[in-house]
């Protein structure tokens, strides 16, 4: 349901099949944050570091595919600096996730050896993944280090992140790394037993099922994480909504509860289970199309007429000049920007053949004016069919 009392009134059907799904999983995305790995010291929860790898070993063991997303590393830098509070400015966080990463890492090697499992370092940016070739070599990696038995842990590469090339947080990342491998369920862990919605006197109460992430849902969400971390609980919304439209089924639950992710895969009544977005006989975006839609952030955006609407979402064409309306934002050729229709809903995410100031010259014009404006016309098309994704926005 769409509605906030998905919770009471979601179709058994639906909630039996995300169920299911979930059972049935064999490549999954475990993210953990900072607030279950990390003390408010900045110390590490060696307890909970070891009962988590504990279960990711259980499910490897058992034939799974296993991805752990994992923050920590500016914490343990902060311990490791005797830093009382988490630094605001840039140098100082790269500095502490500098001297944090290895130690991090070298507490999961100590506890993954225990456990008789192999695991491997990949830290990331967004440029990493916007860049096709350095994508797909991510990719490649990491599907590899699966196919050998090697648990990838993904964190996102601080050290060298700046605004441009941030996630923002490592639940954005969680889902893009869903999308980049293919994964079929995504396990957010937190210090919530999930999504709460108001009840009687004040109170909340757990929302166990939701079939969509809507606007309503996600104006439930409150809180943008603790000192330790960046992210909360709307970030957690918009990660797992982003996840699910790619098949995945998605739960946000407690991580500091004894044995929580064999719980979760055991159909346990715990956290907040979300279903897969995809209708049961639909498939996912093709890789690139994938690529285009998810692992770019916008430069600007197109508003397009009805006619440029009706030919993209329906008949599957290019976005030809004579459709665009208005142009927003600066940006060169080759950027990825929005196309939206006059009312402002997004439709697709493509990858522009001319800049923001070739475009704004050629709005509204025919294709075979475009010589005669521009002086040399490569391309008829402002976006070819190719190089756009449609994104499903309903909600």
């Amino acid at each position: 349901m769409n509605t906030l009392s998905a919770h009471s009134t979601a179709p058994r059907q639906a909630h039996a099949k995300a169920s299911q799904a979930l059972r049935q999983a064999k490549r999954l995305v475990v993210k953990v944050g900072s607030s279950v790995l990390v003390q408010r010291s900045g110390r590490p929860q060696t307890r909970r570091m070891r009962a988590l790898v504990r279960e990711l070993a259980v499910l490897r063991h058992s034939g799974r595919e296993v991805v752990l997303v994992t923050s920590g590393a500016i914490g343990a830098g902060m311990e490791a600096l005797a830093m009382k509070r988490r630094p605001t400015n840039l140098p100082e966080l790269q500095m502490a996730a500098a001297v944090g990463q290895s130690r991090l890492m070298t507490r999961y090697d100590k506890l993954f050896r225990s456990e008789r499992c192999r695991i491997g370092q990949v830290l990331l940016t967004h440029d990493d993944l916007k860049q096709r070739a350095r994508h797909l070599n991510a990719r490649n990696t990491m599907l590899a280090m699966l196919s050998a038995g090697v648990i990838p842990i993904v964190n996102e590469n601080d050290v060298v992140a700046v605004d441009e090339i941030k996630f923002g947080d490592n639940d954005l990342l969680a889902a893009l790394v869903v999308h980049l491998i293919d994964a079929e369920a995504l396990i957010l862990l937190t210090t919530s037993d999930g999504l709460r919605a108001p009840a009687r006197r004040g109170r909340s109460q757990r929302i166990k099922f939701l079939e969509t992430i809507t606007s309503a849902v996600l104006s439930l969400a409150d809180g943008k994480g603790s000192e330790l971390s960046t992210g909360g609980m709307a970030s957690k919304l918009e990660a797992a909504r982003m996840a699910s439209k790619n098949g995945a089924t998605v739960v946000i639950a407690d991580g500091r509860q004894r044995g929580i992710i064999g719980k979760i895969l055991a159909g346990a009544d715990t956290g907040t289970l979300i279903c897969s977005a995809l209708a049961p006989q639909a498939a996912a975006l093709p890789g690139r199309k994938r690529w285009i839609a998810f692992f770019h952030k916008p430069q600007g955006a197109l508003i397009v007429d009805e006619g440029a609407r009706r030919a993209i979402e329906h008949n599957g064409k290019s976005l030809l000049p004579i459709g665009i309306k208005q142009v927003e934002g600066e940006f060169e050729a080759g950027a990825a920007v929005d196309i939206k229709a006059l009312d402002q809903t997004l439709i697709a995410r493509g990858l522009v053949a001319y800049s923001s100031r070739d475009i704004r010259l050629i709005q509204g014009r025919p294709t075979q004016a475009l010589s005669s404006i521009l002086g040399k016309a490569n391309y008829e098309e402002v976006i070819h069919r190719d190089n756009l994704a449609l994104l499903d926005t309903k909600g």
